[in-house]
């Protein structure tokens, strides 16, 4: 299908550029990175923009670094730059592990970790592992620079706190003190490119600070703050992980469409749960599966 909404197109050589052209162009306004998202939905006439801001001329953008105890990640960082840094692979292997699951080779090489989060769809992979891992977004607008917690960046279902006339600038991740340990789960129903059906983060410490957050079974990726109290500062046993699974019905909303149930769905997050918080603890203690080995 052809994309049938005209809109403007201006490719920008400069953040400051790219600033410029959205204000002047006003409220609806797409940047153009990946477009793995963007492309679909002009397909599709979902989205109907007044102008498409092209930044993957501006150098620079493609940035992955470790600044002091943070990765940072610039806009146009793909999935597949996670899956080929020795940084990342290093210092948060959890990232190498989410981007492992996301889609197909051809889609990971074009679509942006960044532009994943700005997508803001429920089931996007990068959501529940930024979460866990306390990331916070740079924005650059008309009036300023900013910072926002990844925490308070996710509003509803394609909705964000980016504000009309911003455009975000990098993507800043804390590396955890070490030892710690972390597994992404998701649940698709084939190998190769597939959206969500469930997906859940768990990250471990070493003072057994525990922080598990979901994605695709509610409108926004969320951290599951009643599962993490319940968990804080204790040795993983048995009981506890029950007690942990009898928590993720309250931590939760799925629904019910094409890909699965609501209630299949409610009962695969809590087998997530059951399966990754020991998976968690034995990486951080140096047995446990390789990244990238899949636990569903």
């Amino acid at each position: 299908m052809a994309i049938a909404h005209q809109f403007a197109y201006q490719k920008v050589a400069t953040l400051d550029e790219a600033v410029e052209a959205i204000a002047r162009a006003g409220p609806d306004v797409r940047i153009l990175a990946g477009g793995t998202d963007l492309v679909p939905w002009l397909r599709d006439d979902a989205i109907h923009p007044d102008l498409v801001v092209d930044i993957k001329a501006i150098d620079g953008l493609d940035t992955l670094t470790r600044e002091g105890d943070h990765l940072f990640l610039g806009p146009l960082v793909t999935f597949s730059d996670l899956l080929t840094s020795d940084l990342v692979r290093d210092h948060l292997p959890i990232l190498f592990e989410m981007a492992d699951t996301v889609a197909s080779p051809g889609i990971r090489n074009r679509a942006t970790v960044i532009g994943n989060i700005c997508s803001a769809v429920p089931s996007c992979d990068a959501g529940p592992t930024l979460l866990v891992l306390n990331a916070s977004i740079a924005v650059l607008g008309p009036a300023g620079a900013r910072t926002v917690p990844i925490e308070e960046w996710f509003l509803g279902p394609r909705k964000t706190a980016l504000s009309s006339g911003e455009i975000v600038t990098g993507l800043s991740i804390p590396i955890p003190t070490p030892p710690h340990g972390a597994i992404y789960l998701k649940l698709q129903r084939y190998q190769g490119e597939d959206l969500s059906q469930a997906g859940i983060t768990v990250l471990v410490t070493g003072d057994n600070d525990f922080r598990v957050a979901f994605g695709a079974v509610g409108p926004i990726p969320a951290r599951a703050h009643a599962i993490e109290e319940a968990l804080k500062g204790k040795d993983l046993t048995d009981g506890l992980i029950a007690e942990a699974v009898g928590l993720v019905a309250g931590a939760i909303s799925p629904i019910t469409d094409m890909r699965a149930t609501k209630e299949y769905r409610a009962r695969i997050c809590e087998v997530m749960l059951e399966r990754g918080l020991p998976a968690a603890i034995a990486r951080r203690d140096g047995t446990g599966p390789a990244y990238g080995t899949r636990l569903i």
